[in-house]
């Protein structure tokens, strides 16, 4: 069965600075666990904000260390899941429906899905 790997990105110069209400983390914690009595998850996370990030590049036959934030990217990752689904559809669905609650909360956030290379 073909993994797939979920990436979620996020408009960290405008995330809100409230959590989200108690209903809303209600409705993300049903979908979570949905999610994991469907079989489906493999591992998922939210990442740290870019300001506690480094990115490494490789120049001049060295690398170069970068400390975030990185100002010239608006988006960025904010977190993944790895989930083993029958297909594609399966995956874009689940993607849809994290998106139906996420979007309550981040309107901007968008979900990549790649089917992760066997």
């Amino acid at each position: 069965m073909p993994r797939f790997l979920s990436i979620s990105y996020h408009d960290e110069q405008n995330r809100p600075a409230e959590a989200p209400s108690a209903e809303l983390q209600q409705r993300m914690g049903e979908l979570y666990e949905e999610i994991t009595k469907a079989g489906v998850v493999l591992d998922m996370a939210e990442l740290a904000p870019t300001s506690e990030a480094t990115k490494v590049t490789w120049s001049g036959d060295k690398a170069h260390y970068t400390d975030g934030p990185f100002t010239e990217s608006r988006e960025v990752v904010g977190g993944y899941t790895i989930i083993q689904a029958k297909d594609k559809a399966e995956a874009l669905e689940w993607a849809r429906r994290f998106l139906e609650v996420q979007g309550r909360y981040e309107p901007t956030t968008s979900v990549e899905v790649r089917e992760i290379a066997e």
